[in-house]
């Protein structure tokens, strides 16, 4: 196997080939740091690279490999290369947030995730470039390099969890971690044609910390193929002590539901987001075409769709107190937050904000009561030019996000579950794709129908030389 196609290769088989001593730790790590080195530069993905690091623990699990008689027995992801984003901290690395005056930030501890990904063997390769406190869905903070698209390097590769998505399309890294508090998981696996799984509220621990913004936020994979989203999201859940929610393991584990027969689902879907909008012609497209192949496949699939009436507003009132919510001193932060911090709200407007979108997201989880699964475009349109906006108002702003992201939030707000898929290439060759919502808790019915709408209609994988 070459270089290149060993850098694509799915995070599972990558840890299949370690234990079968095909390839060692050692050299699976330089040959993505040696991408890294190269293709960085260029790409953005990557505010720090911990080389020395994972180039030690990659030595120490060589050598433990050597001396192993039955190498089965090694965590699951042992050897396997992942980032990490930058809004997550990792002890003895710095923690930036996409913030010039935080590069001298070094995190104190591992982030529950974090520590998870570690006993499951992962060697992390560093920091995934983020926009600044992840409030925006391009990845551009002001003092850092723009994260591109490497599909089309003119075009953003989304965000928050930009950088994740870019590393894991362009083969500088296996597998990556990213969180999502409106669409910053799935926006960028859709522009980026990966998998990404905004899991249900609750399945993965914010610990040690409380969680983000009244449940908002979730951390979640990013990956090249339903199996290794679903194996990573096997090591990320579970409940520590104290979470102020919390689900039970999954039984099946997400990865055995990737390998299961899905059942015949109902399925409803809709290319209109209420009160939004309609998507682009070519965002219709790609759920079209996703009816079709779900219906050949089997599925009852009809039109429908909750109605997110009234949800903007308070999601808006919690979403940009989080500019408050990062303690940043205002000079610190670019304009745009700096904007949401001079918007912030009283205590009792965030609770009355709160209160607003609980009773919505009622409204939204009891679609759900006549289906299992819903269809929609990931974002409203396809993905934007780097820098295509950097002129237009904070007003302005704002309302060109709530337009393309609309689509995500309110998974977001009822703690539904929801993956993005790849579906179709745009006319500037990106990708632009789907997103599969599902009842609360239920990752594996979604992970299975993703498994078999991937199989069926396999995506192209981006050769990134």
């Amino acid at each position: 196997m070459n270089s290149v196609d060993r850098a694509f290769t799915p995070a599972l088989e990558l840890a299949e080939s370690i234990r079968t001593l095909e390839v060692s730790p050692l050299e699976i790590v330089n040959l993505y740091l040696e991408r890294i080195d190269r293709l960085n530069p260029e790409l953005g993905s990557y505010f720090t690279v911990t080389a020395e690091r994972a180039i030690a623990l990659a030595k120490s699990q060589t050598e433990k490999l050597a001396g192993l008689n039955k190498p089965q027995e090694l965590p699951p992801f042992f050897g396997v290369p992942i980032a990490i984003k930058d809004l997550t901290p990792v002890t003895g690395v710095p923690c930036t947030y996409g913030t010039q005056a935080l590069l001298g930030n070094i995190s104190a501890y591992d982030e529950s995730v974090v520590w998870r990904i570690k006993a499951a063997g992962f060697n992390i390769l560093g920091k995934t470039a983020t926009s600044q406190i992840g409030s925006l869905p391009y990845t551009e903070p002001e003092g850092f390099p723009p994260a591109r698209n490497p599909w089309n390097l003119d075009y953003t590769p989304g965000g928050s969890s930009g950088g994740s998505a870019a590393a894991v399309a362009a083969g500088l890294c296996a597998i990556a971690q990213g969180s999502d508090g409106g669409g910053s998981i799935r926006g960028p696996a859709s522009c980026c044609g990966l998998v990404g799984i905004k899991p249900s509220r609750g399945r993965v621990s914010w610990a040690p910390v409380g969680d983000y913004l009244s449940g908002i936020s979730a951390n979640g994979p990013l990956a090249r193929t339903v199996a290794d989203a679903a194996a990573l999201l096997d090591v990320m859940s579970g409940y520590t002590t104290g979470d102020p929610y919390w689900l039970p393991d999954s039984n099946p584990t997400f990865l055995e539901a990737s390998r299961q027969k899905s059942s015949k689902l109902r399925i409803a879907f809709s290319t209109t987001i209420s009160p939004v909008g309609e998507a682009s012609a070519t965002c219709q497209q790609a759920v079209l075409e996703t009816v079709k192949l779900l219906t050949d496949l089997g599925h009852d699939v009809e039109p429908g769709c909750p109605d997110f009436t009234g949800l903007i507003e308070p999601f808006i009132a919690i979403w940009q107190s989080g500019a408050a919510a990062s303690g940043i001193p205002g000079p610190a932060l670019e304009p745009m937050n700096r904007w949401l911090l001079e918007r912030t709200i009283s205590a009792g407007e965030y609770l009355r904000a709160v209160n607003q979108m609980q009773v919505i997201s009622r409204r939204i989880v009891g679609f759900f009561e006549k289906f299992d699964v819903l269809v929609l475009p990931t974002y409203l349109h396809s993905p934007i030019r780097v820098g295509e906006w950097a002129d237009l108002s904070f007003e302005e702003t704002l309302q060109r996000i709530i337009h393309w992201i609309a689509p995500c939030p309110p998974f977001n707000a009822s703690g539904l579950p929801a993956i993005a898929l790849p579906a179709i290439l745009d006319d500037n060759g990106l990708p632009v794709g789907i997103q599969i919502i599902g009842r609360p808790a239920a990752e594996a019915t979604l992970i299975a129908l993703a498994a078999q709408m991937e199989a069926a209609k396999p995506f192209p994988v981006l050769d990134f030389k």
